[in-house]
């Protein structure tokens, strides 16, 4: 097989590929050089060892992936302020078909965080059997594991991510709505409409990584997140515009000051209302969704 011929084939795996180092990592970044490298070892592997090339890379990311994860771990001990996954921009099909509330809340921005319980391992049995439809030998097959260890992995997983019954309420109509009135809100400063659009228990996290300037903790509870609201709306309205973009599968906000991304603004949802504001704020982990835009 010559080298171009490798290289079309591995491009025919590439996307399914960075969607699962991407649920894997939290960072489209890393999914992408995680991506590349397998490409490095397929390409130089011998052929006579790879009858199935989809399962092969299948194994040789998640592998990679662990790998990463381990690293990531460490250095997310000494992150400045609250850890956010990197935004993806999902309306051109770039974490695949989203046709279902369950499939669009599996790449959101909260699931990814609440990915971060999980061991290395868990994460991956648990990605491949939800994301991807792994069976349990298919997976011990990949993770060199036995079936009896990959369905214990999934039940504790399932344990440890503890799911909320109803994240699936809030239709997608309804999302648009909130977020629409989030932004007319924002842009006019109106606080008084913007506090009929949140939970009592809303929580605001704002990820600056050390880089540029964010809240340091969560901002729990309606009060205390109008009250930071009302300090930025003050301090930005002239100078930030703001678009509406899906964000991981859900309607978010993109900031802009001068035209550059500033921030990418995710939202979660219960009994109709905003619960959660996840802002993207490091510019390191803005960079994905600006080569998207471009």
């Amino acid at each position: 097989m010559t080298t171009t011929t490798i290289a079309e084939e591995f491009e025919t795996h590439r996307p399914r590929m960075f969607r699962l180092a991407y649920r894997m990592l939290g960072s489209a970044e890393e999914a992408e050089d995680t991506v590349q490298d397998a490409y490095l070892r397929f390409s130089g592997a011998d052929r006579s060892v790879i009858t199935h090339p989809a399962a092969w890379l299948a194994k040789t990311v998640t592998n990679l992936c662990l790998t990463r994860l381990t690293s990531a771990r460490a250095r997310r001990e000494t992150y400045v302020g609250p850890w956010l996954p990197e935004p993806v921009v999902t309306s051109d099909g770039t974490l695949g078909p989203l046709e279902s509330a369950e499939r669009r809340d599996a790449v959101s921005l909260a699931m990814l965080v609440l990915l971060e319980r999980l061991t290395p391992t868990e994460r991956a049995v648990y990605v491949l059997r939800e994301a991807f439809a792994y069976s349990h030998r298919e997976i011990a097959e990949t993770l060199d594991l036995t079936e009896a260890n990959s369905r214990q992995l999934y039940r504790r997983a399932e344990q440890r991510l503890a799911l909320e019954e109803g994240r699936f309420e809030v239709v997608p109509e309804r999302q648009e709505e909130l977020v629409a009135s989030f932004l007319a809100a924002a842009r006019e400063g109106d606080l008084s409409d913007l506090e009929r659009l949140l939970a009592d228990d809303v929580t605001w996290w704002g990820d600056g990584g050390g880089k540029v300037s964010a809240a340091p903790q969560p901002i729990e509870g309606r009060e205390k997140v109008m009250r930071f609201l009302g300090g930025i709306f003050k301090k930005f309205a002239a100078r930030v515009t703001f678009s509406v973009s899906e964000l991981n599968g859900t309607p978010g906000l993109l900031a802009w000051e001068d035209g550059v991304l500033v921030s990418a603004i995710g939202f979660e949802y219960r009994d109709g209302r905003i619960v959660g504001v996840r802002a993207v704020l490091n510019p390191d982990k803005l960079d994905f969704v600006r080569r998207q835009l471009a």
